[in-house]
């Protein structure tokens, strides 16, 4: 990724409008019950992170293991979620004329009632291919510990999601905009550039991703008129992206006055999650500083141009300047700092609890024994 923004997308910013999602902060009981990750993102033993640290370059074995580890996490432990691929192919400049392999893996919680293309989908996004040079490149930030971040999201939130779909189904709630939430992840590929940053060497997956989703057609919804003809890009309620996560004191601006507002409630959680002393590291300022949206952070060429571009919200989780060792040999499991990883494992965690309204399904403590009061 590069610092520039194409002065071709500033106006479609501007037409961008503030979703009407609910959002409820969730309560400081809620907060300490979010897990952290622990040993399951240890860079060299954990079952999430550690079979990501390999090269992971399109069109060669390790990105056929990454994509393996991928899927068989959500095949084993989340086997609710939809798993789906888009795959296409492109020569690059390096591969001679040859067509290389790019696969976009997509796994989506849905609410069970609802119709293809319903729902309105928080999405949660980073890359899992690396950079073809320096040989033997891991990037660990960039971005094997945000997808494990990721992966490991996917399982805090999941039987919160199955809760809240499982009181829905039974109270007959649903067939609303705001109602019909889901989730979905994507797991891009094809981010890094081959040989030069360019708008046709780089950004392989989210390209073709963008498009297809933009040119396709959801099926008309016999539950309200609202959803006809909507298509899958549409469906987006908030494209969350992380990259380049998981080095000490990073400093992230908001980038997007449109989704200012989204930045400011990230950045509330880091602060009351810090207050409640439920985040190991201790930088010299927090991870997000930039509530008041004048830190002027400027664009970043990354995996939502496409996306952007096309007229969906972006909430861009990267630091700003970019970690010490990005695109270097340094970028590996051993320089991650892993008090770090799992902060932010909590922070954008929350955020997605609070996104879902997950406060209508926690039990907080003693709040029937309140009730039984007041009913008596």
């Amino acid at each position: 990724m590069l610092f520039t923004l194409p002065s071709t997308l500033l106006p479609t910013l501007l037409l961008l409008s503030t979703p009407t999602t609910a959002y409820k902060p969730l309560s400081d009981t809620f907060l300490r019950a979010i897990p952290s990750p622990d040993t399951a993102i240890d860079p060299k033993t954990g079952p999430l992170l550690a079979p990501l640290l390999i090269p992971r370059v399109p069109g060669t074995p390790g990105q056929l293991l990454a994509q393996r580890h991928l899927v068989s996490y959500f095949q084993t432990e989340l086997p609710a979620w939809n798993i789906s691929w888009q795959n296409s192919t492109s020569t690059t400049p390096t591969s001679r004329g040859a067509e290389l392999p790019f696969a976009n893996l997509v796994v989506k919680r849905e609410p069970p009632w609802v119709s293809e293309g319903q729902a309105n989908l928080l999405t949660l996004v980073a890359h899992y291919d690396s950079k073809l040079q320096p040989s033997g490149f891991i990037g660990a930030t960039d971005s094997a510990a945000p997808c494990a971040m990721l992966m490991h999201i996917a399982k805090v939130i999941d039987p919160y999601i199955q809760r809240m779909y499982d009181e829905m189904s039974a109270l007959q709630e649903g067939g609303t905009v705001d109602m019909d939430m889901g989730i979905q992840i994507l797991f891009l590929d094809g981010e890094e550039a081959f040989e030069n940053w360019s708008d046709t060497d780089s950004l392989y997956g989210s390209r073709s991703l963008a498009q297809q989703w933009a040119s396709t057609s959801n099926p008309p919804s016999a539950a309200s008129k609202f959803y006809q003809n909507r298509t899958p890009l549409s469906q987006i309620s908030l494209f969350l992206l992380l990259d380049l996560l998981g080095s000490a004191a990073p400093t992230v601006p908001s980038y997007f006055p449109t989704t200012h507002w989204a930045y400011r409630h990230l950045s509330t959680i880091e602060s009351r999650l810090r207050d409640l002393k439920l985040l190991e590291s201790q930088p010299g300022s927090p991870f997000l500083p930039d509530a008041n949206g004048t830190m002027g952070g400027g664009g970043i060429s990354d995996d939502h141009l496409p996306f952007m571009g096309k007229g969906v919200e972006i909430l861009h989780v990267i630091p700003s300047p970019f970690p010490r060792v990005w695109h270097t040999m340094e970028d590996d499991g051993e320089h991650l700092d892993m008090k770090t990883v799992r902060d932010w494992c909590k922070i954008v965690g929350a955020f997605v609890l609070e996104w879902l309204d997950m406060m209508e399904v926690w039990d907080e403590p003693g709040e029937e024994a309140n009730q039984r009061r007041w009913l008596a």
